[in-house]
């Protein structure tokens, strides 16, 4: 009989994430330039993207390069050079035609990535039904646990790479990259409940998550059972739209604990959005750059406040030949993004309702 393991992916580097578009304007393909004494906010312009960018072990080597007494104006043209080099590549890489052309979802492909959600799954049941390894942290060692611990209550995302394996061996998804990411939060002075209404008022979504979400619709409603239909939007050197429906489930074991099974059971991109020949491709006969999406939320209050861990597992394609070293960090780098933002504005949508109801 085989077992699954999920357990971080080690074998990517961490991405650091602050935000879900990657902007390449026309003067990013040319050679940047440094004023000749830059603020630090200026410094930070010129020198990050908003997109995370893959830790390749070279850029760590630069930073190691740049010493306390190296001059702002050396140290910004420095590390220009790699992050002009990065946004050419990663332009080319999305502008190819092979990497623009659509794409089919295969047979194997979506088989494949079923196995994967099986095995996923079965891990996930033995977790909840264990209220003392309900979540992620519960299962580290006491040390590490403590220091997760201490940077959630500081207000950080705290976000993990995640892989589920077969036995020990890796479940290979051929022609996609299956994307499995874990993300935690606190907020802190609310109560289970209310995040859990936050997240049940579908209609509400499209202002609080915006602009990620540009719609929302609840189709049927049936106890803890909702079918939702989302219009997703997504900008990142190339634009996309998502008209999809989710199955959704919501569970409430205990007063304290409750946890939600959302997947997507159509998921069409919408060629031209907004415009008078909008329509939608041939579901799973696409672009390929989110074929499948699942979302497990799991809710825990405690501590005075609230745990919301989210594990994302989704299904796109994998970019062709030459641009794949470069392009499928870039694509696996995009949910630690949507996840951080997710959470946080979570946090603050909740905690500004907190304050206007004067509790």
């Amino acid at each position: 009989m085989s077992t699954s393991t999920s357990q971080p992916d080690l074998s990517l580097p961490a991405l650091a994430a602050q935000s879900f578009c990657l902007e390449v304007p026309v003067h990013l393909l040319q050679e940047p330039s440094v004023s000749p004494t830059p603020s630090a906010t200026e410094l930070e312009t010129q020198t990050s993207l908003a997109l995370p960018l893959p830790a390749f072990s070279h850029h760590r080597g630069l930073v190691r390069k740049i010493d306390r007494s190296m001059s702002v104006l050396r140290a910004a043209t420095l590390l220009s050079a790699p992050i002009y080099s990065f946004a050419v590549l990663l332009a080319l890489c999305f502008t190819c035609p092979a990497a623009t052309r659509p794409s089919e979802l295969t047979q194997p492909t979506a088989e494949a990535f079923q196995r994967y959600l099986q095995r996923t799954e079965a891990r996930m049941q033995s977790e909840l039904a264990d209220p003392e390894h309900f979540l992620y942290f519960d299962s580290l060692p006491e040390e590490n646990k403590n220091s997760m611990l201490t940077r959630l209550h500081n207000g950080q995302v705290v976000i993990e790479q995640m892989r589920t394996d077969d036995n020990g061996k890796e479940i290979k998804v051929p022609g996609g990259l299956v994307h499995h990411w874990l993300a935690i939060g606190f907020i802190p002075g609310i109560t289970r409940d209310q995040v859990i209404d936050l997240a049940q008022d579908y209609p509400r979504h499209p202002e609080v998550y915006a602009p990620d979400v540009q719609q929302a619709h609840v189709l049927a409603h049936i106890d803890q059972h909702f079918l939702v239909s989302y219009r997703f939007y997504r900008h990142a050197i190339v634009t996309t739209v998502y008209n999809t429906e989710f199955n959704v489930d919501y569970q409430l074991p205990d007063s304290s604990r409750g946890y939600c099974f959302a997947r997507a059971v159509r998921i069409a991109e919408v060629q031209n959005p907004g415009k008078p020949d909008e329509k939608e491709l041939s579901v799973g006969n696409d672009h390929g750059y989110m074929w499948r999406l699942n979302l497990y939320t799991r809710y825990l209050e405690k501590d005075n406040g609230v745990y919301v861990q989210i594990e994302f597992v989704a299904l796109s394609r994998s970019a062709p030949g030459i641009v794949a070293w470069l392009a499928n960090s870039y694509i696996r780098s995009i949910p630690t993004a949507y996840l951080t933002n997710y959470v946080r504005t979570t946090q603050r949508a909740l905690a500004s309702q907190e304050r206007f109801s004067g509790n």
